[in-house]
């Protein structure tokens, strides 16, 4: 009697997909480190798997003759939602949001589809949460929910012969990680899963012209759990950024076809789901009830929106051989950069000082824009003197000593007038020919410019 022969196990990288014959600590395709997982091997059911995302194709085209159609979005409700999409949803647009368990990503989809079910055909389709705990969440948030239609279901043939009949235009899947093909034989979960089921969902969106949201879980380092073909497959990639002890959150576009990239929707979390903040700023500016030193206002862009948030320095002598430099919310290796510029060029000694910054909160500033509010605010702990109250500052650190310009200085500017600011430090090129009502703007091109202008507005 013949053996049946065993089926050896294939090797896949978690982060690229990419197979190898037997397990290594590096993946050979990305350089990755400790990201190849066994997998159970594949089997797949033919050859529609590979077909083309939009159909079949006309063959060649002019680009000049074609006449592109201008796609009407559909608005969310939720205004800071529509504005991290791009203005709102495309019909056919597919959008993955990621972020920590319990940060709201559920709830948020939720509310947006309560909302649009009144005139839009709407379908939420769960993996995680059976209909009575997904019918007891929104009764709790006190959501109209008629008109939407709900499928606790993790079949991905299932779930598009379902969706295929109904037709509805707007689809929700919570989440991908929970789907599963009955063409492969992995877990659901794995690599081939992952990226397979959101090729199809991807496919039947492009073909229908249904608007597809996707939420993703997260690893423990914040990423996108599952290949990063994933995030490439799609049109929009957006992450729910907060801590989850505190009651903001913010919606951060990292992809957006259709919209502005790096744009940032910021929200509150109550016991009737999340609200929208109709004052961003006023989340990152502490309230002191007098004047400290170490605190300088940030007037940063994130996207569209001018945000104005508190930079925080502290400033201690180290009795350690080696003094810390702990930067949160603000990249480290630039604090390193600047405390060497504010040494060289302007005589700064922060050698045998610790030094910590902080962005108020919780936010994560990743702009070059950043380095003028960060080294004055250490200047002002350092020589423990504060920095005039109703002071903004922005601009770029050079390490040649110079005052860069930032993108939008007028908007900035615009904006810190206001909130109520009267002064503003900036470099020399965004200052504006005409000023702007209500804020007296000081020009620098250089840091020792800077410092010793700031001294002069104490």
């Amino acid at each position: 009697m013949a053996t049946k022969a065993k089926q050896k196990s294939t090797y896949a990288c978690t982060e690229c997909g990419g197979n190898t014959p037997r397990w290594q600590g590096q993946c050979p395709h990305c350089g990755q480190w400790n990201t190849i997982v066994e997998t159970a091997p594949e089997v797949s059911s033919g050859p529609a798997r590979f077909a083309a995302l939009a159909g079949a194709t006309a063959g060649l085209q002019d680009l000049a003759e074609i006449a592109p159609r201008e796609t009407p979005r559909i608005s969310t409700g939720i205004s800071e939602f529509d504005r991290v999409l791009g203005g709102g949803l495309v019909a056919g647009g597919v959008v993955l949001i990621g972020g920590d368990p319990g940060i709201g990503k559920s709830t948020l989809l939720l509310q947006a589809l309560s909302g649009l079910a009144s005139t839009q055909s709407v379908a939420y389709v769960t993996g995680e949460e059976s209909a009575d705990q997904v019918a007891l969440r929104a009764q709790r948030l006190q959501l109209p929910t008629k008109g939407l239609q709900l499928l606790p279901e993790i079949g991905l043939e299932t779930i598009l012969n379902t969706l295929s009949k109904a037709k509805p235009k707007i689809v929700v899947i919570d989440s991908i990680q929970t789907l599963y093909s009955d063409a492969y034989t992995s877990a659901p979960g794995s690599v081939t899963q992952v990226r397979e089921c959101a090729a199809q969902l991807t496919r039947y969106a492009k073909q229908t012209g249904t608007t597809l949201i996707i939420v993703g879980h997260v690893t423990k380092d914040g990423a996108l759990a599952g290949p990063r073909v994933l995030e490439h497959m799609v049109d929009t990639v957006l992450y729910f950024e907060g801590d989850t002890h505190s009651n903001f959150r913010l919606i951060r576009a990292f992809k957006n076809r259709f919209g502005a990239v790096n744009e940032l929707g910021v929200f509150a979390m109550t016991d009737r789901g999340l609200r929208e903040v109709s004052n961003p700023s006023a989340i990152f500016l502490s309230q002191h009830s007098q004047q400290v030193a170490g605190a300088c206002v940030l007037v940063t862009q994130e996207g569209t929106r001018p945000l104005l948030v508190e930079v925080q320095a502290l400033v201690d002598s180290s009795h350690a051989p080696s003094p810390r430099r702990l930067s949160v919310g603000l990249e480290q290796n630039r604090l390193a950069m600047l405390l060497a510029v504010a040494h060289r060029h302007a005589g700064i000694q922060c050698a045998d000082q610790d030094v910590f910054v902080n962005a108020v909160g919780g936010v994560k500033i990743t702009e070059p824009a950043a380095d003028l509010a960060v080294l004055l605010a250490i200047v002002s702990s350092l020589k423990n003197r504060a920095l005039p109250r109703q002071l903004a500052v922005f601009g770029e650190v050079g390490l040649a000593g110079e005052i860069r310009p930032a993108p939008r200085g007028q908007e900035r500017l615009k904006e810190a007038a206001k909130l109520g600011f009267t002064h503003a430090v900036i470099p020399k090129a965004n200052a504006p020919k005409g000023g702007v009502k209500g804020i007296h703007v000081v020009a620098v091109d250089r840091v020792e410019e800077a410092i010793s202008a700031v001294s002069s507005l104490e």
